[in-house]
Formats: C-alpha cells, sequence, structure tokens
C-alpha cells in the first residue's frame, strides 16, 4: 500500500517534502497515465504521495504591478472563469483536453510534466513567464525556457514544488493561436503555434513566436524575432530567410500522432501565414 499525505497548508506541505521524497499528486491527469497498469490493478507509485490540490496558497489568481501570478494547482477550468486571466490564455486553455480533464488538470501539472506537447508550454514561453520553486528553506523564480530542460525534464530539485507562475501583463494587437491535431480538444496536439505582435503609432515594436510539439522543448528564438521586427520596420521583409531561420530550430520526430514531415511542413506554413496575414497588417495600421 502506498503511503500518502494530506497536508492542510503549504507550510506543512514543504516542511514534509523536507524530510520525505514524496511524488507530488495535484490533479493527477498526467500521473495517472504514466504510473497505470494492466486493467484492473490501481496505479503503481514507488514512493510516498503527497496531496495538494487543497492548497488554498496554490489555487489563488492575484495580479499585483503588472505581474499576473497564477497559483500552480489552479485547474484549467479555474482559469478559463477567471476574470484576471486574459483571453489569450484562455483560448488556450479551451483547447486542452475534455471538459472533465480541465476539471482537474492544473497549469503546475501542465509545466511540470514537460512534455513537447505541453499545451499550456508556448504560450507561457511567449510571455515569458517564470516558475516559482519552493521548499522549506528557499524560494526562487526561474524563467520557464530554463525550468524545463528537455522532455521529461526539470530543474525541480528534491524537497521542491512548484508553488506559482509569475507572467507579466503586456498588451498584444495582434493574437493567433493554432492548435493542430486530430480534433480541437480532447486530443493531443500534433503541433501547436502561437504568435503575438504588438504595434503602435511609430510600428511593430514586438513579436513573439513559439512552436510546440516540434522540438525537445518549445521552439522560441528571440534572435529571430528581433530579425522579424527590424525586416519589418526597413520594409525589407525576406520570408525565405525567416523560414531558414526556424527551420533549423524545429526539428521534430515521426511518432503514432504524426510525422516528422508534416509537422515542420504545417509549422513553417503557420510561420509565413502569421507574418503575412498579421505581421504585415499591424505595420500598415
Amino acid at each position: 500500500m502506498v503511503e500518502a499525505y494530506k497536508p492542510n497548508d503549504l507550510k506543512e506541505a514543504l516542511e514534509l517534502l523536507a524530510f520525505n521524497d514524496c511524488t507530488i499528486f495535484a490533479g493527477g491527469t498526467d500521473l495517472m497515465v504514466k504510473r497505470k497498469r494492466w486493467s484492473g490493478l490501481v496505479p503503481s507509485f514507488e514512493k510516498p504521495v503527497m496531496f495538494i490540490s487543497q492548497l488554498q496558497e496554490l489555487r489563488e489568481v492575484t495580479e499585483d504591478n503588472g505581474m499576473l501570478t497564477i497559483g500552480a494547482a489552479c485547474t484549467l477550468s479555474e482559469l478559463i472563469d477567471n476574470e484576471l486571466i486574459p483571453e489569450h490564455f484562455k483560448t488556450v486553455f479551451r483547447q486542452m483536453a475534455s471538459p472533465g480533464i480541465r476539471n482537474i488538470a492544473t497549469i503546475g501539472g501542465n509545466i511540470c510534466n514537460a512534455s513537447p506537447a505541453g499545451e499550456s508550454l508556448p504560450l507561457l514561453y511567449a510571455l515569458d513567464a517564470e516558475v516559482v520553486l519552493q521548499s522549506s528553506c528557499r524560494k526562487v523564480e526561474l524563467p520557464i525556457a530554463e525550468f524545463v530542460q528537455g522532455v521529461g525534464k526539470t530543474l525541480l530539485k528534491s524537497g521542491e514544488m512548484v508553488t506559482a507562475i509569475k507572467v507579466p501583463k503586456s498588451s498584444f494587437t495582434s493574437i493567433t493561436y493554432r492548435k493542430v491535431g486530430t480534433r480541437k480538444s480532447t486530443a493531443l496536439s500534433k503541433l501547436s503555434f502561437i504568435g503575438l505582435a504588438a504595434s503602435d503609432e511609430e510600428g511593430l515594436q514586438d513579436v513573439r513566436l513559439a512552436f510546440g510539439a516540434v522540438a525537445p522543448t518549445v521552439v522560441r528564438s528571440r534572435d529571430a524575432e528581433e530579425d522579424i521586427i527590424d525586416m519589418l520596420k526597413l520594409g525589407s521583409l525576406d520570408i525565405s530567410q525567416i523560414i531558414d531561420d526556424y527551420s533549423t530550430l524545429i526539428k521534430p520526430i515521426s511518432d503514432q500522432r504524426s510525422t516528422a514531415l508534416y509537422r515542420k511542413k504545417a509549422c513553417i506554413r503557420l510561420l509565413v501565414d502569421f507574418i503575412i496575414n498579421s505581421l504585415a497588417r499591424e505595420v500598415v495600421r
């Protein structure tokens, strides 16, 4: 039988982690799949399990000084219904899984699972999100691109847990999100793309592009984004050069859901469509 803990508050949870090597269980939608066994058998957990979905400190959403802080145990459904969450977040969350899964799956779990197909990740990469890690003796904030190290790999250490995600509030004049899958929701994405742009009376000021499920981690290049901004400001958009830049970054694999060739071609087409139909419009606003 697996030993289980259900702390009453965050302080107690961190103290338990300091002396026990536990599997942290929030919604469990990814964990139950990873730990499943043959039909009729309970999932296998080698380590004690600590349940955290009941911790109120991890269920709060706040905004302060232009920073949105989202508790790691907030479910996707709660975030969709929260008035502080911007609409472009909700567009992504509504296309994740099924309503039943969204009712229990948490944003922290989606991040810590560190799957290339994790559908919240391209959004969070594009928004320069930071992950808040806590233990009984320290609290640290890391950029999400640094926290996620590879497929299923993060910088989460023994005794630590993700307690929140912090996202700088930003305004965008153009937002595009595309999930490519067998269905709009209730299915893992073959790939995903988000494009964000901001312009003012002086022209295009910001471009952010991120691709999911086409490399070991989310593909985002600030250098390539800056090159696109410079091209548009100079009025000399070189789409071939942009395609070449991203082609070296997008390195998908073939699996049961899609082929590498399809994924790469689809990414490039979404990229070009965003540049032509969204960024070009921003320049002539």
